[in-house]
């Protein structure tokens, strides 16, 4: 089996030969693991594509997710509704809340992803990137979009947005259901581009900061809708916020894959959520990125004994941070060749 439909066996609840291994990798790292300037990665079509190309000559068992992706860091959503975007040339771009706070998204409607903001660039790059992969035996197989948790820290600012959701829940929930219509669109938007797609990546980490009771209220409905705009396709959830005390909760949302944070023991993950497929859960930044060979095949065998290696797909406790060296890389790999 090659690393994608291992990827794709065991995200569905299949078996396969050996344990997955799997790894969000996006901006963050690509642009340094190649040694090119960011700004370059994100104008350069051949660029992009060389770099992208060279991880599965590279790393021949790894899956890459989404794999391929057109991304200019996390601003294509927050950049449909006026969010400033600042660019950098050895990072990705940071992103400036908009000014007047929860007042100034009052009365917001829905993003349309072919006209507005850098969306309509992401889906012309998505359509000839896939005309080519296709003519090279390629594909582009799976989508992601933020939350609509994410996109509302990125417009209003973290802080003000935790407040809000404490103190002005009525205000908030309006906008949470424009954000969460305007990702189900981008979505959309994307598999109709590329065509064919077998799975999406939804990021948000922003659910995992909530009480039970606000996550109820203020989280859970607007992820579950966008789950089930999807049914069919493998949905894989990205959240690294430590939330144990959510998971219960997560359990009952209708998505397969789970990749979650380090901070959080994966025995006590696999307990609360055994019907569905972990994704994880290496330390990004103290061992894939800082640590040595060994110790990521350490805690990744850890992985692999405490779930027995069922309804897993090893990768890292979050994406794949800047500075991460090819031989941590090539260390996960082996763990799960050994399987």
């Amino acid at each position: 089996m090659d690393p994608w439909n291992r990827f794709l066996t065991v995200a569905r609840g299949g078996a396969s030969d050996q344990v997955p291994v799997a790894l969000i990798v996006d901006s963050p790292w690509l642009p340094g693991y190649m040694g090119v300037d960011t700004l370059d990665y994100f104008l350069h079509l051949d660029l992009w594509w060389r770099a992208n190309l060279d991880l599965l000559a590279r790393f021949p068992d790894v899956a890459w997710i989404p794999g391929f992706w057109v991304e200019y860091g996390m601003a294509a959503e927050p950049s449909a509704f006026g969010a400033r975007v600042v660019w950098h040339h050895d990072s990705p771009p940071s992103i400036e809340p908009l000014p007047g706070g929860l007042d100034a998204l009052a009365g917001m409607r829905p993003a349309d992803p072919h006209e507005h903001g850098f969306m309509p660039l992401v889906l012309q790059r998505y359509r000839d990137a896939q005309h080519r992969l296709r003519a090279e035996g390629q594909d582009v197989r799976m989508i992601a979009a933020r939350g609509p948790h994410a996109v509302a820290g990125w417009l209003l600012g973290i802080t003000e947005l935790m407040v809000s959701l404490k103190r002005q829940p009525e205000r908030v929930a309006p906008v949470l259901d424009v954000l969460t219509e305007t990702v189900i669109a981008w979505l959309r938007a994307q598999a109709e581009a590329v065509g064919g797609v077998e799975g999406i990546l939804l990021l948000d980490d922003i659910p995992g900061l909530l009480s039970p009771r606000l996550f109820d209220s203020l989280a859970a409905p607007y992820l579950a809708r966008i789950f089930e705009a999807f049914d069919g396709l493998v949905r894989v959830y990205h959240n690294d916020t430590p939330c144990p005390h959510l998971l219960s909760r997560l359990a009952a949302l209708p998505f397969e894959v789970f990749n979650f944070s380090h901070e959080t023991d994966i025995a006590e993950v696999r307990a609360a959520m055994p019907a569905h497929v972990l994704m994880g859960n290496v330390p990004p930044l103290s061992l894939m990125a800082q640590g040595t060979p060994e110790q990521v095949q350490a805690w990744a065998r850890g992985c692999v004994e405490k779930t027995g290696g069922r309804g897993l797909i090893l990768s890292a406790g979050g994406g794949v941070s800047p500075g991460t060296p090819a031989e941590n890389v090539d260390a996960l790999a082996a763990v799960g060749r050994e399987t």
